[in-house]
């Protein structure tokens, strides 16, 4: 390969929009990082951030259950638009929006008005460093970096120069901002420097969050200059922010103590120490796995911006690759990544910031598995089981049913399904607990060791269905009724309707999955798995989104559920169902992309890499790479022209790239399945199998590849190459080097 791939970006400019600004976070603080030498700003936001609202007694699931046996007769009966009545009448509720907390002000006065020099012609560089999470400015003898650390869960700011003056302070006025917050502003100076507090009330709410700023301060001197402080003829400034919702007041003097004890170490640079702290995580996630595609040097060394203003080729695809790896892991911790992963400036956050778990959600998290991010899954997992209460009352409010049932929006705190309308009645879906424990599973899977919550959890879905599926059709068919496909609708039917294909996939695939986790209940569940009808083949040839008789597909959609079987299952693929495989690839065809959002066209990338087709996968790669998806961050926006910061197609876009090279089950490695003509060569290390095995994987400009596996448990499996398939055995411990034809 040509040299070390780039994990890192910078540009020559300041951010001058907060969407351009540099991130860092650890999946409990993000920072966004503006990098400016004159007025910098670091905008401050923490995953439990959501404006509370006075609670009318909505924001729980309906109490429609005992309605549901009429609306099943009225949907069997050939009443189209039964479902539409089927609500209490409230209107559409958002989830409580995620907003940020405060903007830490760093304030430079004019040249000449104290001996702060600094020549705003000299040369500016800001960047970031993907291996280490910290970004850094400079200018001349100016130098800024921040991270967030992992380790001890703060952001970390060090600014220096020479006879340095700021004017420091915690400003809650960000775009957005409620009127009636309530904020409260203190400053007082400690030994160190000073201590600066910001508290914020909701209106009409006890919650409150409150910021906590320790200024270390070396030489010069520090005045109180309110709401902050000034620092004149100082040498450095070290920083350390965290920010805490809670109730009443919070206990600054506890929590100015704990930032005091981070400075304790008799280590005589601090923030080296915190540094390296944070490293011993970070990077060790982060250096897991790399893809270096043989890129030109010189591209390699550009900006970012000027990456993206390009025609893309692979120096754009390694630092988007890289790019969004690190920007996954930054924003998955306490939680998972949100819509717009762990970051926003305003406070008016497009769909409330919320997690949409129909599509979004599984998409950002697609690659932890594969691109060895178990930090991601272990965050994905802590917001399902957290939920899981909550998903029963769902089961058995809405449809009468033990077990649990998933919503398809939450701000990360309530799991109850509230979110819907007419229009989207996304009370009706009931494939979203089967759809959301996938990735556990394959967790699971990769890491050979079962999660007894998972399993347990899987145990409560099944039951759900084995309460809701009594229905069946004149063939003796169960059949899933309401059914719903996110979030389209049949083109001559309403959208609460009957056996969506993804209902269908999730129902069979969650009673299967259970039964193979619970000997004791298999036969049971796997008995009822098998009265579930087959997908249907419409007249188009295609895989029918409704396998009920008569509904009409609508093509022109963002979403793809219905393809659910393809990916992320393997209930239909190209070996064991090549007739489905084919349906479901005319299925791809003739979707179109309704509004351009971004996480259709990546989720319509990782059906076609499964699908084996490579034209498809660089099509709808070109269509995000040629769009202009991405700020000069590095972080994307939902629709082309950089239009609402998005985390979709930054988080999903590592995923692409790796299910287009490698592809597993526990028991079947697909090697090259889908490879671009874009990327003639190149090379993936660390990626991870589902059968337990690590894997480099090679591939050269004359069609030669190899990869090097190293298995953690003997196994027999399948190998599929482009060349054919052949049975390979595993032997735990003992590397296994294989050369294929890479087309």
């Amino acid at each position: 390969m040509s040299g070390t791939p780039v994990h890192g970006t910078w540009e020559p400019e300041p951010a001058a929009r907060w969407e351009d600004a540099f991130l860092s976070g650890n999946g409990h603080h993000g920072a966004l990082v503006f990098g400016d030498p004159d007025a910098d700003r670091v905008i401050v936001t923490h995953h439990t951030l959501v404006r509370p609202d006075r609670d009318d007694g909505r924001r729980r699931p309906p109490a429609l259950a005992a309605a549901l046996p009429a609306l099943q007769d009225r949907l069997l009966a050939g009443d189209t638009a039964a479902a539409e009545d089927f609500t209490d009448g409230r209107p559409l509720q958002w989830v409580r929006p995620f907003h940020p907390a405060f903007q830490l002000r760093l304030n430079r006065p004019p040249e000449g008005d104290t001996h702060d020099t600094h020549d705003a012609r000299a040369p500016y560089r800001r960047a970031v460093d993907f291996t280490t999470g910290e970004t850094t400015a400079t200018r001349a003898g100016w130098t800024s970096r921040v991270f967030v650390s992992r380790a001890d869960d703060v952001i970390v700011q060090h600014v220096s120069a020479p006879h340095l003056t700021l004017d420091l302070s915690l400003d809650p006025g960000l775009p957005g901002a409620p009127a009636g917050l309530r904020i409260g502003h203190g400053a007082v100076l400690t030994p160190e420097g000073a201590l600066l507090t910001l508290r914020a009330r909701y209106p009409g709410s006890d919650l409150a969050y409150t910021g906590v700023t320790l200024a270390a301060v070396t030489g010069g001197t520090v005045k109180l200059v309110p709401p902050g402080v000034l620092v004149e003829g100082a040498t450095e400034v070290l920083l350390l922010t965290r920010v805490h919702r809670h109730t009443g007041e919070l206990d600054t003097v506890a929590e100015s103590r704990a930032l005091r004890d981070l400075l304790a170490a008799p280590h005589p640079a601090p923030y080296d120490d915190l540094l390296a702290r944070h490293l011993a995580r970070h990077r060790t996630a982060y250096d897991r796995v790399t893809l270096d595609l043989a890129a030109d040097p010189a591209e390699r060394a550009l900006p970012g911006s000027a990456l993206l203003a390009g025609a893309g080729g692979p120096a754009l695809l390694e630092r988007l690759f890289a790019a969004g790896r690190y920007h996954l892991l930054s924003a998955s911790g306490l939680l998972p990544p949100r819509l717009t992963g762990l970051w926003t400036g305003d406070w008016n956050t497009a769909w409330s910031g919320a997690f949409t778990t129909n599509a979004n959600l599984n998409l950002q998290t697609a690659s932890a598995a594969a691109a060895a991010l178990p930090e991601v899954t272990e965050a994905h997992a802590a917001l399902v089981h957290r939920q899981l209460p909550d998903w029963r009352d769902n089961a058995r409010e809405i449809f009468g049913a033990r077990g649990a049932v998933a919503p398809s929006h939450t701000d990360g705190e309530s799991g109850h399904t509230y979110h819907f309308s007419r229009e989207y009645p996304l009370h009706l879906w009931t494939a979203g607990a089967d759809w959301l424990l996938k990735p556990l599973l394959d967790h699971d899977e990769t890491h050979g060791t079962p999660d007894p919550r998972t399993t347990a959890a899987l145990a409560e879905v099944a039951l759900f269905y084995e309460d809701f599926l009594r229905r069946t059709d004149d063939d003796g068919h169960l059949v899933v009724v309401p059914s719903y496909s996110p979030e389209n609708r049949p083109g001559n039917a309403s959208w609460g309707t009957l056996n969506a294909a993804m209902d269908l996939s999730a129902a069979r695939h969650a009673l299967r999955t259970a039964a193979d986790h619970h000997p004791e209940h298999a036969d049971r569940w796997r008995a009822l798995a098998e009265r579930l009808p087959a997908h249907r083949i419409n007249a188009d040839g295609a895989l029918a989104e409704w396998a009920w008789p008569g509904l009409a597909d609508t093509y022109g959609h963002r979403h793809l559920s219905h393809l659910y079987g393809v990916w992320p299952l393997e209930e239909i693929n190209p070996y064991d169902t090549p007739d489905l495989a084919e349906a479901a690839r005319r299925a791809l065809a003739l979707r179109g992309a309704e509004n351009d959002s971004a996480h259709g066209h990546l989720h319509h990338a990782l059906v076609a890499a499964r699908l084996r087709d490579g034209a498809g996968v660089a099509h709808a790669l070109d269509r995000v790479l040629g769009g202009d998806y991405f700020h000069a961050s590095l972080m994307s926006a939902h629709y082309p022209h950089r239009d609402v910061y998005n985390a979709d197609a930054a988080h999903a876009l590592p995923a692409v790239l790796v299910e287009m090279l490698v592809q597993s089950t526990p028991g079947r490695l697909v090697l090259l399945p889908a490879l671009p003509a874009s990327c003639p060569q190149g090379e993936l290390r660390g990626v991870r199998t589902r059968f337990g095995a690590s894997l480099d994987l090679t591939w050269t400009a004359d069609g030669r590849a190899s990869a090097r596996l190293r298995p953690e448990r003997t196994h027999r499996i399948e190998l599929r190459t482009p060349s054919g398939a052949e049975p390979l055995d595993l032997a735990a411990g003992e590397d296994r080097v294989i050369s294929v034809k890479a087309r």
